[in-house]
């Protein structure tokens, strides 16, 4: 496809010397076998491309460049492709991708006349001209630029999501076939806690006998609130008593934290209804429960209802005809949605929690009430990803009463979760639990992932380096959609 009078290119604008900056080459669409080839190897040569860890579409590889003008072109699945979001130029091979690396500030080279104009990409001259500024020697610092989007759009697209959510309800997320776990309130709290690990759920609805409903949920939330209870040396809470005590004398008798109104919805009741509730509420599932007297009695609980749940609904119905909404296709980068790592300069964000893996279990339990998030990113000194800490997380101290000889000032959040491991294959567990997605990915790509069973959020993570950049969970996607 290229021949070797092409590597012209390569000296236009070169500057002499042999100083080499190895730069990052990125490729974020997928596929099976992806090389790279430029003229920087006189396209002579395939530099094979690498997968990132949990990161299955983006491939990359480490090449080294001369300070210069250089064009390159990547090669997926036997295909030349070049990358539509970088800046690139159109000849008599097709079109390929450009990169200018400049030592001297004040150095700016001539280039070719050939420069896109009026694509898909929407480059111009004038920001073509900038410089890479290298920082970590990563192609990713390039500008890229980002599809625009109006007011309009976005609001049409709300108003479109809004609609599909009111005409839908709860009935249409029951599945064919399920299991519900229920706890009765008169069941100890430590065997509750203990369920929960053994089911691997993070919750579950609690059903009285007495009354003949259901009166409340029992969630990680719970357990971690009294474990830090006991570990209050001021408290009157005791070993024996989380023994001993059931349900409901610790939902009735020990703290008002616990005492807030049991949250459930009808079977008929909208999609867009259930959505509020959960969001208002802070909650991550609300049971759904029918009962066919006037009187409430007799109750059925039929399913719980999550907002994965009603993403997966969204998606199923919006996938055929995307083009409905202009929103779908932007990275999420250029939308309000998510936490996001706030930038040198930027005081009025919301901050991102992460912890490194030394950090004591207290802090990460205090870390996830105060700051009422669900889960924490765990990351090592240069902020790269390596695990994640979730409310759920806290129910593996259940498992042979790990929680009555552990001090959780001197437990790690390393030691913690490798306590969580046991009952797993370690890859299943990471693949389920540290989700991630690059700042350049779709709203859609975001959506449809979050959509899969058991994912509640995904770490926004520079691709390479899994760097944290930020998170996008379900609850900020739907408070984006739904204000």
């Amino acid at each position: 496809m290229f021949s070797p009078s092409m590597d012209s290119t390569r000296d236009a604008g070169g500057v002499a010397g042999t100083v080499l900056i190895p730069m990052r080459f990125v490729w974020l669409y997928g596929g099976r076998n992806v090389y790279l080839s430029g003229s920087f190897t006189r396209w002579s040569e395939l530099l094979q491309m690498s997968p990132v860890e949990g990161c299955p579409t983006v491939f990359q590889v480490i090449h080294s460049l001369a300070p210069g003008y250089h064009q390159y072109k990547f090669c997926v699945d036997g295909e030349w492709r070049h990358d539509e979001h970088q800046p690139c130029v159109s000849g008599e091979y097709g079109i390929v991708n450009t990169i200018l690396l400049a030592t001297d500030p004040n150095f700016v080279p001539g280039l070719t006349r050939d420069i896109i104009s009026g694509s898909n990409m929407d480059v111009d001259n004038e920001a073509f001209r900038r410089m890479v500024r290298l920082k970590d020697n990563t192609l990713s610092n390039v500008l890229l630029p980002l599809p625009r989007i109006s007011d309009a759009d976005i609001q049409t697209s709300r108003q479109r999501i809004s609609a599909f959510l009111s005409m839908h309800t709860a009935y249409e997320l029951l599945p064919e076939s399920g299991k519900v776990v229920t706890l009765d309130v008169d069941l100890p709290v430590k065997q509750a806690f203990h369920i929960l690990h053994e089911q691997g759920i993070p919750m579950a609805p609690l059903w009285d006998l007495c009354k003949g409903q259901f009166v409340g949920v029992l969630s990680a939330l719970d357990f971690i609130l009294i474990l830090r209870e006991l570990g209050n040396h001021g408290s009157n809470l005791t070993e024996e008593e989380l023994e001993t005590h059931t349900i409901s004398a610790w939902k009735e008798g020990k703290w008002t934290a616990f005492s807030r109104c049991f949250i459930h919805a009808g079977p008929y009741e909208n999609l867009k209804d259930i959505a509020v509730k959960i969001l208002q509420n802070g909650i991550s599932t609300v049971p759904i429960i029918h009962s066919s007297s006037e009187d409430g009695s007799f109750p059925q609980l039929l399913h719980l209802a999550s907002l994965s749940g009603i993403l997966k609904s969204i998606c199923r119905y919006f996938r055929n005809c995307s083009s409905s909404l202009p929103i779908l296709q932007v990275p999420i980068c250029a939308i309000p949605v998510g936490t996001w790592v706030p930038k040198i300069g930027e005081s009025n964000c919301r901050p991102l929690a992460m912890l490194r893996p030394s950090a004591s279990l207290t802090s990460a339990l205090n870390l996830l009430v105060q700051a009422q998030v669900s889960s924490i990113p765990i990351v090592d000194d240069s902020d790269s990803l390596l695990d994640i800490y979730c409310r759920s997380d806290i129910t593996a101290l259940a498992k042979d009463r790990a929680y009555t000889h552990i001090n959780l000032d001197e437990m790690t959040v390393h030691h913690a979760l490798q306590l969580g491991q046991d009952s797993y294959n370690p890859y299943e567990l990471r693949s389920q639990r540290c989700q991630m997605c690059l700042r350049t990915d779709s709203l859609h790509e975001v959506m449809e992932r979050l959509a899969n069973p058991g994912v509640r959020r995904l770490v926004i993570v520079e691709a390479g380096s899994k760097r944290v950049e930020g998170i996008v969970s379900l609850s900020d996607i739907f408070k984006f959609f739904l204000g």
